[in-house]
């Protein structure tokens, strides 16, 4: 007698080790998401803060100041995106910091963290990667 034996579905062996596979794809692609989100979202930080310099620029091509009381720019507002919190500092009406400080969850960005520029176009950040990862990237 031929021994018959049915091929209708998967043994749960078969079904542990496709979960298996799943599970170690899943734990290598979110985290190498979760990262890549981050560093789109710099650019955020970037943008609102060079667009944050030029109007100044505008400005002090105007009035010959920086300050708060010839250009109209918020001393704080959020970014474009949201994902930043930009800060103007005036040290005096030649010389201007601006901040981009990460908020919600792009606030986990340890490596760049704080993004700052200058009237003298110098940029700084606050992470533990360099300005040139930070600002180039």
């Amino acid at each position: 007698m031929m021994n018959r034996k049915s091929n209708a579905g998967m043994t749960l062996v078969e079904l542990l080790v496709v979960v298996l596979i799943v599970g170690i794809l899943a734990s290598i692609a979110v985290p190498s998401y979760r990262g890549y989100v981050i560093r789109a979202n710099r650019a955020d930080a970037k943008a609102s803060l060079m667009a944050t310099a030029a109007a100044l620029e505008r400005c002090y091509s105007q009035y010959r100041a920086y300050n708060s009381t010839s250009c109209p720019v918020a001393a704080s507002f959020a970014s474009n995106d949201g994902k930043y919190q930009i800060t103007t500092a005036f040290a005096d009406a030649d010389h201007f910091t601006l901040t981009a400080t990460p908020q919600g969850s792009q606030a986990k960005d340890t490596a760049c963290g704080n993004f700052t520029l200058t009237e003298q176009n110098v940029k700084d950040k606050s992470g533990s990667k360099s300005v040139q990862d930070c600002w180039s990237k």
